[in-house]
């Protein structure tokens, strides 16, 4: 049973989530606000936040930005326009995937079943890269010696990149088997989360080496 903060504005649709999400087998808390989520995770970490954008007074993308800032709890945002800078904004903030509005509780079932999965059953090696060290016995990455802090969903982008070390991978295939969308999905996921990743192991963000875009295709990790 998953342990999931459900953060939601609006009193039916969040009702209506809640016993959607209980039926389907997950432990639901319920808050209405940023601040009541961002105290819910204080005094009692759930496995996953589904938290809307639209929110009074502190905005989920502000609550998504202040748990960045200590956690890589995963998140899933809920957000009533799939094609506006909410979501650039809220991929670029942290979040590990999103759900448009109306919201068919078993589709939320699903990617909330594939964010947890992403940390699991990788296979048994340690790779090095330079001063980058991803070990995957550990599920655990350093740079330089000291530990890189990544989401689940970093964790398994970096992790399927070096896997296939030189080799392009497209965008699509990507989604596929880290985000484990079978349709053809939103590419912002992957370029955002691509941003976030470089920002973490790349000496220079800016001018990237390891991590490297193939024009118009995806990306390819290029190993020192």
């Amino acid at each position: 049973m998953t342990a999931v903060l459900l953060v939601e504005d609006a009193p039916s649709a969040r009702v209506g989530l809640e016993l959607a999400l209980t039926r389907l087998g997950h432990s639901v808390t319920a808050r209405a606000t940023g601040e009541e989520a961002l105290q819910t995770i204080r005094s009692r970490r759930p496995e996953l936040v589904v938290l809307d954008i639209m929110l009074p007074r502190m905005d989920g993308l502000e609550v998504c930005r202040r748990v960045r800032q200590s956690d890589e709890l995963p998140i899933i945002l809920l957000t009533a326009r799939g094609d506006d800078i909410d979501v650039i904004m809220g991929l670029e903030a942290g979040a590990d995937d999103y759900v448009v509005k109306p919201v068919e509780p078993r589709v939320l079932d699903a990617r909330i079943r594939a964010v947890l999965r992403r940390a699991e059953n990788q296979p048994l090696e340690r790779s090095v890269y330079g001063d980058l060290v991803v070990d995957r016995a550990a599920l655990r990455v350093t740079r330089g010696g000291t530990d890189v802090h990544l989401t689940p969903t970093e964790l398994r982008l970096l992790l399927e990149l070096t896997r296939h070390p030189g080799r392009a991978l497209s965008r699509q295939q990507l989604l596929r088997d880290v985000w484990e969308h079978d349709y053809l999905g939103d590419s912002r996921l992957v370029d955002a989360c691509i941003q976030r990743v470089r920002a973490k192991i790349e000496p220079d963000p800016a001018a990237p080496v390891l991590i490297q875009t193939v024009r118009g295709f995806g990306y390819r990790f290029s190993p020192p």
